[in-house]
């Protein structure tokens, strides 16, 4: 329910008549969340919304709700304002002067803080009206996103929306209290900035007065930061605004979020472990409603983590972990597989286990599944009576599905199934059907935070689009050793102290040990295709910053929208931000994006030249 304003906050004035209101406050004495048994036979005066109204048979009862509760309201026929009572509508604004009285045995409602009492309505005046709803605000009935976006003002008096949000405050608010607890300071970085090559799309905002230059709206505060303790303030946190152009997904808002930025100098990436864990753990058994919490977060290489999952973004409530099967499919009668392994040696065979999985039934259907996610079907073994059973196991013999058997450590009842061809190419399919098999078989555990830590990323990656090596992760990390890495191995062999926060299967923040020598930066963004002259252009701030003495340091940025879906239990991020954007990153509400008249466009010297549609 809304919560109730705590005593302390909430004026309370008594009368032994409600026919004299000078010491009265305007429109309430008390809040539709703060009367209890002990007010009983006081004069109140409540101001909020018509929540819901009941006809009992001559008796008119009121539901009014505000921000912090609701209160039952009650008049009789006898009443001076029944006539006005009767033509109330759902979402009026009413002012109500009443006594309150104890509700009858019968008629306490348990599910409500103010449910023992009752006020009878001696006046009320209508402070305004509503319009027909376009959506309704009690009973929470599913309702079209375009709607709900677009009257969210009134989505947000909805009781479970309305808690989100609230929720979504206390969180931040413990947030900023764990963090001065831990010795850090809030410091706010800039807005408008230069453009940076962050890994997504730039919101850029025109300059007037500097005609065809642009200020770019920070996909993270990542250069200040590190500023900040180049200038040697040690630690920095900030609840920080970020701005990406980028497609919307469930556990991403498109447009703008928000980010739990800090920075901490003279660290080691075990350092940064130490520090954010009691935090976030902490965080989430405050607000996690009593369900476990990991106590040591699991710190898992990148590679195990993509082989294990096919993730790097691994749920661990679902215990499946995936193994390397491709020697018993060397030169085995399962020719599909087989031919394959012969056909190239970078092909493997992937095992997913599936333990209590053993029947045709449920293989069958994770084939039929696999056929719908677009493949040509899902390879599987079951075991009965000590033996393999399925096209697999006959093709393969009784050998080598025994090897198999053993190596999983599986038995009857049990199944197995296979993905099989490149890694990169079938990993992203692996890494669903852990997910659907663990689901299927209801092994995935509930009512639970799984976190853990996915470590050594590799510092550069093939860019596939432009042909080239990029980087794969932050441009502004520390190599693993250093400059003699970048200058003696492989570009794309070369680790990170890169890492991410993950909660059951949530990435929940990147973070890393930055780099903090001028030299190594240069030969890292060499590596990436960033000439000098390039590199001083557009990062010429921190790279002056890295020859004046600068401190080794690291820092992450769990995003608080993220933490915030988790802790509310929402599957979609809009369920807990109070004025999202929809899939096409447009503002229904505000009206935005929107066109802006030629004379701001001349102001800017921009010209628009829309590109048209291909036929």
């Amino acid at each position: 329910m809304f919560r109730s304003l705590p005593k302390r906050e909430s004026p309370r004035y008594t009368r032994s008549s409600a026919t004299d209101h000078r010491a009265m406050h305007a429109f309430r004495t008390h809040t539709c969340g703060a009367l209890r048994s002990a007010d009983v036979g006081n004069t109140v005066r409540l101001s909020g919304w018509v929540h819901r109204i009941r006809d009992h048979g001559g008796l008119l009862f009121i539901d009014l709700r505000d921000h912090y509760g609701i209160t039952q309201i009650v008049a009789d026929p006898d009443s001076p304002v029944f006539a006005t009572v009767e033509g109330l509508k759902p979402e009026w604004v009413v002012r109500v002067d009443g006594a309150v009285v104890a509700r009858s045995d019968d008629t306490v409602n348990p599910n409500l803080p103010t449910g023992e009492v009752e006020v009878r309505v001696s006046d009320l005046e209508v402070l305004s009206e509503s319009a027909e709803l376009p959506l309704p605000v009690f009973g929470e009935p599913d309702y079209p996103e375009e709607t709900r976006l677009r009257y969210r003002f009134l989505d947000l008096r909805r009781e479970t929306l309305h808690a989100n949000v609230m929720k979504r405050a206390e969180i931040i608010s413990s947030i900023r209290e764990r963090m001065r607890d831990a010795g850090f300071f809030e410091f706010q970085t800039p807005i408008l900035t230069a453009s940076s090559p962050e890994g997504a799309r730039d919101y850029l905002v025109p300059s007037r007065v500097h005609p065809g230059k642009f200020y770019a709206l920070p996909q993270a505060p990542q250069q200040f930061k590190q500023l900040i303790m180049m200038a040697g303030f040690d630690r920095y946190f900030q609840i920080a605004p970020c701005f990406r152009d980028e497609d919307a997904r469930a556990d991403r808002s498109p447009g703008e979020f928000y980010q739990l930025d800090l920075e901490m100098s003279f660290v080691t990436q075990e350092d940064i472990f130490e520090t954010v864990e009691p935090i976030i753990r902490g965080l989430f058994e405050q607000f996690g409603d009593g369900q476990p919490v990991t106590q040591k977060f699991p710190r898992i290489p990148y590679k195990e983590a993509m082989h294990k999952y096919g993730t790097d973004k691994p749920d661990l409530r679902n215990p499946i972990e995936m193994e390397d099967v491709t020697d018993h499919f060397r030169g085995s009668g399962f020719k599909v597989f087989a031919g394959m392994i012969e056909k190239d040696e970078n092909a493997r065979v992937w095992a997913i286990p599936g333990k209590t999985g053993g029947s045709r039934a449920v293989c069958d259907r994770m084939n039929s599944w696999a056929q719908g996610e677009g493949q040509p079907g899902l390879g599987y073994i079951f075991f009965r009576d000590g033996e393999g059973a399925g096209p697999v196991a006959k093709n393969i013999g009784p050998e080598r599905t025994a090897a198999i058997r053993d190596q999983l450590g599986l038995g009857d009842g049990d199944a197995v199934f296979f993905v099989a061809g490149l890694p990169t190419d079938f990993v992203d399919f692996a890494a669903r059907a852990r997910s659907k098999i663990g689901e299927e078989l209801k092994l995935t555990a509930s009512g639970r935070f799984d976190f853990c830590w996915i470590v050594d990323f590799p510092m550069f990656e093939w860019n596939e689009d432009e042909k080239k090596i990029d980087f794969s992760h932050n441009p502004f990390s520390m190599p693993q050793g250093g400059l003699d890495a970048l200058d003696t191995m492989e570009p794309e062999e070369v680790l990170a102290y890169q890492y991410d926060l993950v909660c059951n299967g949530v990435e929940l923040s990147s973070g890393a040990i930055r780099n903090h020598k001028p030299e190594i930066m240069e030969k890292a963004f060499a590596i990436a295709g960033y000439p000098k002259e390039e590199l001083e252009a557009r990062f010429g701030g921190m790279l002056r910053a890295l020859q004046y003495g600068a401190p080794p340091h690291g820092g992450i940025a769990p995003g608080i929208d993220r933490m915030v879906m988790l802790l509310c239990g929402e599957e979609n991020l809009r369920e807990v931000v109070m004025f999202p954007m929809n899939q096409q990153a447009e503002d229904l509400l505000m009206g935005a994006p929107s066109e802006v008249s030629p004379d701001q466009l001349k102001e800017l010297s921009i010209r628009i030249s829309l590109q048209k549609a291909k036929g």
